[in-house]
């Protein structure tokens, strides 16, 4: 059992060691593999075959998988480092936590939207961006996208995906209006702006390579999806009858049939279903 601590909670040695892990990761090659599968996860609604990443039920369970593989191969670098989570509805702005020079560096510079600061800069020599859907080779953000303001998540908004009794509805996909996990995911309704909640907003306001397939190439994405964990973690807790829906697949006829992951069905490219990931009180808990 460990625990997962809030990034600004952490020391500057469990900052050191958390980087030195990533970095270790990266340089064994290791690291690439998990934007890989996040590429070739990412499937939209549009795309044929089975969705198990997003933009379907399974995104949260999925995610809470692949949290748990990195976590598993960061400590067998170093058994003392975690995935540290980031509240964006409490750190909210563009400097301080978690943009430190000595954790995740902060945002790009003008023009080409380079990270120039922190152990995740390109010219530290360590971050070499190598599997991608754009040809930069360096880590770019654009905190906050000053040309097209945009603002994180707030409590209320977040409130308004938590307060949700269920965990999803159909059709089991971007456009599905009620349930916890688009609403977390944050596929909504509307132009500009308004279409990106919760989770998607994040990775908008991040921007750089946070916008699609391979944001994983940022290494802030494991701190806003232990984030997004936690969440799905603290409704859980408060809504103990309401299990992950589907639990069997759509009926025949459905558009979503075998589209979409059941509760009892594995989630490619694991072999452990939604149900089994529903308790993580035996592997870690969150502080």
């Amino acid at each position: 059992m460990h625990t997962r601590k809030d990034q600004r909670d952490l020391t500057a040695a469990e900052r050191r060691r958390f980087v030195a892990a990533v970095l270790e990761l990266k340089r064994a090659g290791r690291y690439d593999r998990f934007v890989r599968t996040h590429i070739d996860y990412y499937k939209a609604d549009g795309a044929t075959g089975l969705r198990a990443a997003h933009m379907a039920p399974s995104f949260l369970p999925w995610h809470r998988q692949y949290l748990l593989e990195f976590e598993r191969e960061l400590r067998e670098v170093d058994p003392a480092v975690t995935v540290p989570y980031w509240d964006w509805t409490r750190d909210r702005s563009p400097v301080g936590p978690p943009w430190g020079e000595d954790f995740m560096g902060g945002n790009g510079r003008r023009g080409d939207l380079q990270v120039t600061t922190g152990p995740f800069a390109y010219a530290a020599g360590n971050w070499t961006v190598s599997v991608g859907v754009t040809e930069d080779r360096f880590l770019t953000r654009d905190l906050g996208r000053p040309k097209d303001p945009l603002d994180l998540p707030t409590r209320e908004e977040l409130a308004w995906a938590t307060g949700e009794a269920v965990y999803d509805t159909e059709p089991w996909n971007s456009t599905s209006r009620g349930g916890l996990r688009n609403r977390l995911e944050g596929w909504g309704q509307g132009r500009g702006s308004a279409r990106w909640r919760n989770h998607n907003r994040v990775h908008r306001w991040v921007g750089g390579h946070m916008l699609g397939g391979a944001s994983v190439n940022d290494p802030v994405f494991w701190l806003h999806h232990a984030f997004v964990d936690l969440v799905w973690s603290r409704w859980q807790r408060r809504n103990p009858g309401a299990p992950y829906l589907p639990a069997a697949q759509p009926p025949a006829g459905s558009a979503q049939r075998g589209r979409v992951v059941a509760r009892d069905e594995p989630m490619p490219p694991w072999d452990v279903t939604p149900a089994q990931l529903e308790d993580h009180s035996g592997l870690y808990r969150y502080g």
